[in-house]
């Protein structure tokens, strides 16, 4: 359900999950969690995983089940640098409660966007050293993108999670657990939160259509959930951008609305690259690349998914795959897109050669 007064939030929002029972995968992790809640045994956490896969929307929710509604308004603080988060009325906001000069809670913080260590001897130490006068049990800290901090600020933060752990909860929320520094890690219950899968995707998907009145195709939907990839946030926000752009979501309205090359666009440049001449499969692949606003690296991805269902012979397959990853790699150092379409052609050129030479 979405939430009273949301008519103008984008449909991510809109359609955040509000309870732990409105998620709809990682039932594994969830009943775990609920037992830590439901048992009052709740310890640090530590969520990592691909973005658009819960972990946010999994720590509110439990943050929602453990904190009445009244208190949960003045709760969450967000920090941005040396400036402090304002609440629905333009005050600002310290995580004080200016009448009784005692910490609301939880406090959630952006990690990123304060990277030094200043964010974690500032605001969470200050708010973890207090304890609550008038309210039961422990206070919660949210530390989203906690991997971009320093090394020094999560070796400060170590410290603070051990000294405060009588009355205040950490979660750590993060894309890459590598980044995370091993003590941190040690102190906190890990939780991989992997990507959705299209049989869990698509009943969401069905739900906010509905309730948005969306007119959807059957491509339409299978088109949302490839290019999402398993990430439920980039799903709604391609969902809510086609139908505001287009009216009816379609494959093509979908793929063109993200800037994608259709099938037929990389069925036809195939063609060129391996049927044409040099000169004039480079002309038509830039006259389309110009025509359709195409990356080359999107052709790049799509092109190997096609060299892997292609029967090649298995020495000439592997020879293009490295010439692939080669051209890949240099696109990402910042190289020239027309050069490197060069190498891509000039690299299923010479794949054709080799394959007629061997038959």
């Amino acid at each position: 359900m979405a939430p009273a007064g949301s008519a103008n939030l984008p449909w991510v929002e809109k359609y955040r999950p509000q309870a732990l029972s409105e998620l709809v995968s990682h039932r594994d992790i969830l009943s775990t969690v609920q037992r830590f809640i439901s048992e009052d045994r709740l310890p640090h956490l530590l969520l990592y995983g691909p973005p658009g896969t819960g972990k946010t929307s999994t720590i509110l929710a439990c943050a929602r089940q453990l904190y009445r509604e009244r208190e949960f308004g003045s709760m969450v603080l967000e920090v941005s640098g040396n400036r402090v988060g304002w609440d629905a009325t333009g005050r600002e906001r310290l995580g004080w409660d200016a009448g009784i000069g005692i910490h609301t809670f939880p406090l959630q913080l952006n990690a990123s966007d304060d990277r030094g260590i200043d964010i974690v001897r500032g605001p969470i130490l200050s708010f973890a050293s207090t304890r609550t006068i008038f309210k039961k049990g422990f206070k919660l800290v949210i530390l989203d993108e906690a991997d971009a901090m320093t090394q020094d600020a999560q070796n400060a933060l170590r410290r603070v999670i051990e000294k405060f752990t009588e009355n205040t909860r950490f979660c750590l929320i993060c894309n890459y657990l590598s980044k995370i520094i091993p003590a941190l890690q040690s102190r906190c219950t890990r939780f991989r939160f992997g990507p959705l899968t299209p049989e869990l995707m698509v009943p969401r998907l069905q739900h906010v259509i509905q309730e948005e009145g969306v007119d959807v195709s059957e491509d339409g939907m299978k088109a949302l959930v490839t290019l999402s990839s398993g990430d439920m946030r980039r799903a709604l926000n391609i969902l809510q951008s086609t139908s505001m752009a287009f009216g009816k979501v379609t494959e093509e309205s979908v793929y063109t609305c993200t800037g994608h090359p259709l099938k037929s666009d990389i069925a036809n440049i195939l063609d060129w690259m391996l049927n044409q001449d040099f000169s004039t499969a480079y002309r038509k692949i830039m006259e389309l690349k110009t025509l359709k606003g195409l990356a080359l690296q999107d052709i790049l991805t799509e092109i190997h998914l096609f060299v892997h269902r292609v029967d090649f012979p298995p020495s000439i397959r592997i020879q293009l795959l490295i010439k692939l990853a080669d051209i890949e790699y240099r696109l990402a150092a910042g190289t020239s897109e027309k050069i490197q379409l060069s190498s891509l052609i000039a690299a299923f050129q010479v794949t054709r050669d080799l394959v007629v030479a061997e038959a």
